[in-house]
């Protein structure tokens, strides 16, 4: 996210309002907030995990964990995780500090999930069980040594299955991911049109009304 190229995309926002995801997909509270923000996206964003969800079979379900973020939370969130790297490598300047928080938490000018366009999500079986997809969700790299990166070596085979059957379907509908956090897929954001090599991004930083 910290790639020059991201934030160089322009944002021709297409007005689309944040919808409650809740009563349309399972939603999980692990991340709630007071003012339910979480549990918010951008019409196109949700009608294609509608979409993801008709195509896995065997009872599984996507689990939501979180979708919408204010400005204000993601950039207390970037700025914890990058004090948290300067206490960790005291020798390093700012700019790579910068970027190494990039990999886990977005910078808040370019945040997906402050456009509404980004969902954190994992795969439940019909009992609600959560897969194993090899580490928590929103686990950083350092707590899992790598291992949540999308491709990462060191998961376990059922886990490397799991992370594929929840891209498949994801992809299908039209998300991207994030490679450095197997949970976290987008639309519509400026890392989208970047890998998708589209012109201009459809969502930009938003509020809830």
């Amino acid at each position: 996210m910290s790639d020059p190229r991201v934030a160089a995309i322009p944002v021709v926002d297409c007005g689309e309002l944040l919808i409650d995801v809740r009563g349309t997909l399972l939603v999980d509270d692990r991340r709630a907030d007071t003012t339910g923000s979480y549990a918010h996206l951008r019409r196109g964003v949700l009608d294609r995990l509608v979409h993801a969800q008709s195509l896995l079979s065997d009872g599984l379900r996507l689990l939501y964990v979180e979708g919408y973020r204010p400005p204000d939370l993601q950039r207390r969130y970037f700025e914890e995780y990058a004090d948290e790297l300067r206490v960790a490598n005291p020798t390093w300047p700012d700019d790579r500090v910068h970027q190494a928080a990039s990999r886990y938490v977005s910078p808040p000018e370019i945040a997906p999930h402050s456009a509404g366009a980004a969902v954190d999500l994992t795969l439940v079986d019909a009992d609600g069980t959560e897969l194993d997809m090899g580490t928590r969700v929103n686990t950083s790299p350092e707590e899992s040594d790598g291992a949540c990166y999308t491709d990462a070596a060191s998961i376990s085979s059922q886990a490397r299955t799991n992370r594929a059957l929840l891209a498949s379907a994801l992809s299908t509908a039209g998300l991207i991911n994030y490679s450095t956090e197997w949970w976290h897929w987008s639309y519509g954001d400026r890392y989208w049109a970047l890998m998708t090599n589209q012109p201009a991004a459809l969502y930009g930083p938003c509020a809830l009304r």
